[in-house]
């Protein structure tokens, strides 16, 4: 099931109780959100390098060390999410044809975390086969995998959540593989809409056994959330 990791402060997370006023926990908590700040940070300073590329179960990297994957619908905004977390421009390759990836991605990460950037899903004038892929070779490998720690599940915060996304819910449940929602693109949302979404994406997790709680809003043009994104990849790491 999901792993848990303290988190920083920062854009609303639904599950995270704020309080304003002192407890005896106040001055650990601080520490160990500091802690995991500076862990992620740490973790996302080292070098990232692509690693491999794969159309089928046959063409994956043979099993190492923890991975995590990226999903999300087209334009979600997975390739810029990716480089910012990464600090690297042309890391992952914004599409200028959404929907047409077909390969899972493989990039390794100062030698301690795996990043797996998965094809999107639900575009609409994507090909049958395409689609049908999220049905193949991405169950497989979301249900086969042994080193893959966790799904961030990408979900714009913009719009509605869609029927693919739920659909793309349950298949992660029938795979038994931890995931977590992380909410793109919040810099075009306010902030009342902003915590609206959040607790409607914390009430999907909760009605899905393979979710962590905890949601993560982030924004790849100003940079909210990232190191929040950082802290909790880095807990899913080799030490």
């Amino acid at each position: 099931m999901a792993d848990h990791a303290p988190y920083p402060t920062g854009a609303p997370r639904a599950g995270t109780h704020l309080s304003a006023s002192p407890h005896v926990g106040d001055d650990r908590d601080a520490a160990d959100v500091a802690a995991a700040l500076e862990a992620g940070r740490v973790l996302f300073a080292g070098e990232c390098r692509f690693v491999q590329a794969a159309q089928g179960l046959d063409h994956l990297p043979a099993p190492g060390g923890p991975e995590v994957a990226f999903a999300g619908r087209s334009n979600v905004g997975k390739s810029s999410l990716l480089n910012a977390l990464t600090g690297r421009h042309a890391l992952a390759r914004v599409s200028a044809a959404p929907g047409r990836t077909r390969q899972l991605n493989f990039f390794d990460l100062a030698g301690r975390l795996t990043l797996v950037d998965m094809p999107g899903y639900g575009y609409a004038r994507a090909p049958q086969d395409v689609k049908a892929d999220w049905q193949g070779l991405m169950f497989d490998y979301l249900r086969g995998r042994p080193t893959l720690r966790r799904v961030m599940l990408l979900l714009d915060a913009r719009i509605e959540i869609k029927p693919i996304d739920t659909s793309v819910l349950g298949l992660l449940d029938r795979a038994a593989v931890a995931f977590q929602i992380v909410l793109t693109k919040i810099d075009a949302v306010k902030p009342a809409a902003l915590a609206r979404k959040v607790e409607e994406a914390a009430r999907l997790a909760r009605a899905h056994p393979a979710a962590h709680p905890e949601v993560l809003p982030t924004s790849s043009e100003t940079g909210a959330g990232i190191a929040d994104l950082r802290a909790a990849l880095a807990g899913l790491a080799i030490g």
